[in-house]
């Protein structure tokens, strides 16, 4: 199964790149297809938590792209009630299967850091966005707040 193959090489990439805004990686070996670990945005108010992910490989990964899903609850244009991101780079019209996983992520995090609200999933937290930015920072780092998982900088690597 080139999924399998293709998936252990780029788990193994990115556990080796030690990148510092993805961090407790964890896939269990009997599924290689579904992976887990928690994002740490860089910018507010999303960098005062840590959100978890869930990246799930279709079984012909490379060829059609993964599927991102928030576990933890954000206040985000870009992501819906269920969790679901609206990510070009893993539409499945700019999809290309020479993307790595790894592209992926850190696509994800820049929309997180840097919400895109003429693409939005909640068009009420879009337009606070762009017409009362303070008052949706305010409402976003409550959010986050209240349902963010605590930030451990990352000296646990992707362990």
């Amino acid at each position: 199964m080139a999924a399998t193959r293709r998936l252990q090489k780029e788990l193994g990439d990115i556990r080796a790149s030690a990148m510092k805004n993805f961090i407790n990686l964890q896939v269990d070996e009997s599924n290689i297809l579904t992976w887990q670990g928690l994002i740490l945005p860089d910018n507010p108010p999303y960098n005062k938590g840590a959100f978890r992910i869930e990246i799930n490989f279709p079984a012909e990964y490379p060829f059609k792209p993964p599927r991102i899903i928030f576990k933890t609850k954000i206040y985000h244009p870009n992501v819906d009630e269920k969790g679901q991101v609206c990510l070009a780079i893993i539409s499945p019209e700019y999809w290309k299967p020479a993307t790595r996983t790894e592209q992926v992520v850190q696509a994800l995090i820049a929309l997180v850091n840097d919400p895109e609200p003429d693409h939005p999933l909640r068009a009420n937290i879009a337009e606070e966005f762009v017409m009362d930015r303070k008052k949706f920072l305010k409402n976003a780092e409550e959010f986050t707040k209240k349902h963010a998982e605590k930030r451990r900088e990352s000296s646990s690597s992707n362990e």
